[in-house]
């Protein structure tokens, strides 16, 4: 009976000492150690398992954004069919809504705007908003392939500008993936007939422009909330695009409702898990996840948006992307 001891003194008691060292040296031990009760193991491997969860939400988060942002061009091109709406209209409409619902989830919270470094935040905002405008102009001009392709160019931006502005993640093991995830997204596609169309060069654009958003939202996160880099990103993105493009803006019927709220629903939610997902990933490894995007499109494409199924290349393509995704899990754990 005396072996079975309750923990009744406060946690600050049971520590680590180096009187438990010894007497466990000499075959004694002392029964007020955390490592004698295995508290010490069992602490850091909750500790461990929390980080897993944490990582694996950011994982998620980023790739249910990738869906969100396919689902946005194909509601793009549905539009086209049977309405006149200019791109410019899809992002206001887009940054409106997510306008409103970041100042309403502000409010009821009773969150303060908080900005603390307006150099990041206005260069996520400017970035976010010419990648977005850019992207939504090469669906209306050129392929839905061609769009996301070129849109998917950033991760290899991003490993590009990652080594020269973040210090800590000057991994070239990572830039080894991203170039490998970058050759899998040209094989899923493949289209054969790519051109330097007008279509292809806003593509390309808001792939570089991508990258430099992903940048400044990676930094953004160490001294701004994500409501923060949100109410900037919205509110002063709707504002430059009704100030330069207030000539596309209308007041829409209701088929031009419908496409425009779809989009911007599909939008502001991959905005909010691509921010938040952030929370719990890199820079590289958010842009490389992002990548699956591609896949999706792929997969869904010739059920959704139309597209041609794909050959022997573009599955080779699609192993890679998954390949890549595995290793960058695995060389993160």
């Amino acid at each position: 009976m005396k072996d079975k001891l309750v923990l009744v003194a406060p946690l600050w008691y049971y520590s680590v000492c180096l009187e438990c060292v010894f007497d466990k040296l000499g075959g004694a031990i002392n029964r007020h150690c955390l490592c004698h009760w295995g508290l010490i193991p069992a602490m850091l491997l909750e500790k461990k398992t929390e980080n897993f969860h944490r990582q694996l939400f950011g994982w998620l988060a980023v790739f249910g954004s990738t869906f969100c942002f396919y689902l946005a061009t194909v509601v793009i091109r549905r539009s086209s069919l049977s309405v006149s709406i200019e791109s410019s209209y899809f992002v206001f409409a887009r940054f409106l809504l997510g306008f409103v619902v970041v100042s309403s989830t502000m409010a009821i919270q009773k969150q303060r705007f908080q900005p603390r470094n307006y150099h990041y935040l206005l260069g996520r905002t400017i970035a976010n908003t010419v990648a977005v405008f850019c992207f939504y102009k090469a669906v209306a001009l050129g392929s839905v392939a061609e769009a996301n392709i070129l849109n998917m160019t950033y991760p290899l931006f991003v490993a590009i500008f990652s080594w020269i502005v973040l210090k800590g993640q000057r991994d070239l093991f990572l830039v080894f993936v991203v170039f490998i995830a970058f050759i899998g997204i040209w094989l899923v596609l493949a289209p054969g007939d790519f051109s330097t169309g007008v279509g292809n060069i806003w593509g390309l654009i808001s792939g570089i422009s991508a990258a430099i958003a992903i940048i400044y939202l990676n930094v953004s996160r160490r001294c701004h909330d994500s409501q923060t880099i949100l109410f900037v990103l919205f509110g002063f993105g709707a504002v430059f695009m009704i100030c330069f493009f207030h000539e596309d803006i209308f007041l829409p019927g209701k088929k031009e409702l419908f496409y425009l709220l779809t989009c911007s629903v599909a939008g502001v939610m991959g905005q909010y898990l691509l921010t938040y997902g952030f929370l719990f990933v890199t820079a590289v490894e958010g842009s490389i996840i992002s990548s699956s995007r591609i896949l999706l499109a792929a997969l869904l494409g010739p059920f959704i948006a139309g597209d041609v199924p794909l050959e022997f290349a573009g599955w080779c393509g699609a192993v890679l992307i998954f390949g890549a995704n595995v290793v960058l899990a695995i060389r993160k754990s």
